[in-house]
């Protein structure tokens, strides 16, 4: 019941000017609650770590903004809201430096789409760019895989329709509020996405779109997915960020090579002389990933055998639930490994979600 009523502060509180998750983050661990932290003093704001002027900025914004009514916006415009405090709110999510506290969503989010894989790229894609990517992201949606991605024009929009085309579900995490569709012309396509995955933001309704915020919406996207795949780039880009946002975070870097006589080569072909995985096929991904058949044959994927790790962390789970921390600490395997492991292990039906970051077995 108070994460329910909890939630109307988190959304008011997320439309202050400079606010930011970091510091909701600190106002959540100072005050307990954001209902507590949204009528605070400003000397119990600097306090928890508020610089001056964001606190005036919040004693602004209390005095103009009715938090209930920020909900009965927010059901007008058919968007819900993941609170960090959510059971649902994304594991994977959770493990990533600077993670979101709170996610707007219109459509829904699924258990399934923890097996999830971004595809990102330029927005000038040539017709090679755009056949490989039509190809990958339908091949991953065939196996099961849900893919991830900006709704950009170019690799991002290719992405997201050969995953729809193929029956299979998509997420599209913005760089602004989820009321204003942007570019503009993806309007149809973020209604598809919507009503067979999810749209995603950071940012409330109302919030424009702005060169600085896409950047810090490319860590949502990589931190959704286990792995991410970079199909044609250039040097400096924002898929590159997203790459290294997804090196940052554990996740595994793809890229697909093309021409060398091609700009929009330079990316991937960087990212592969660094250590990223070259794709060939879409076998490269779901080998490395350990999600091979998927889709389908999932009652294949079910009965495959654990690898080692997995039955380490099945061995720890034999009795009461088990939180990711403890699961790392006694399994030896880094968190974000864990965190990884465990949501594959979810969809096959081995573990189960018990509570926030914590599991049990299912049937194994």
């Amino acid at each position: 019941m108070r994460q329910h009523e909890d939630r109307a502060y988190y959304v008011a509180l997320s439309t202050v000017p400079d606010m930011g998750p970091g510091r909701m983050h600190r106002l959540l661990r100072h005050f307990g609650t954001m209902a507590a932290a949204w009528h605070g003093t400003a000397a119990a704001w600097r306090d928890a770590g508020l610089e001056p002027a964001v606190a005036a900025g919040l004693e602004q914004a209390r005095n103009q903004i009715d938090p209930a009514q920020e909900l009965v916006k927010l059901a007008k415009a058919e968007v819900s809201v993941l609170t960090w405090e959510d059971s649902g709110f994304p594991p994977l999510l959770r493990q990533i430096p600077s993670p979101p506290i709170l996610l707007y969503v219109r459509g829904s989010l699924e258990a399934t789409d923890q097996l999830a894989v971004a595809i990102v790229g330029t927005r000038n894609a040539t017709s090679y760019g755009r056949s490989v990517t039509r190809r990958i992201a339908a091949d991953l949606a065939a196996n099961g895989v849900t893919v991830v991605s900006g709704l950009a024009r170019g690799i991002d929009a290719e992405a997201h329709r050969a995953a729809l085309a193929t029956g299979g579900r998509t997420l599209a995490v913005f760089g602004c509020g989820l009321d204003i569709i942007y570019p503009a012309e993806h309007r149809r396509l973020a209604q598809q996405v919507a009503e067979r995955g999810a749209l995603i933001s950071e940012y409330p309704l109302g919030r424009k779109p702005a060169a600085e915020q896409f950047p810090v919406r490319n860590r949502i996207i990589s931190g959704l997915s286990l792995g991410v795949v970079i199909t044609e780039s250039r040097e400096k880009s924002g898929a590159l960020i997203t790459a290294e946002f997804a090196g940052q975070q554990g996740r595994d870097v793809f890229a697909v090579p093309g021409s060398i006589l091609t700009q929009t080569s330079v990316g991937p072909h960087r990212l592969i002389q660094d250590g990223a995985k070259l794709v060939a096929s879409v076998d490269d991904i779901l080998s490395e990933l350990n999600i091979h058949l998927a889709g389908r044959q999932p009652e294949l994927t079910a009965a495959m055998p654990l690898s080692v790790e997995e039955e380490r962390i099945f061995e720890l789970l034999a009795g009461d639930p088990v939180h990711v921390d403890e699961i790392s600490a006694q399994s030896g395997i880094p968190v974000q490994q864990v965190s990884s492991l465990l949501a594959l292990m979810e969809v096959r039906g081995i573990v189960y979600a018990a509570g926030p970051l914590t599991y049990a077995r299912g049937s194994h």
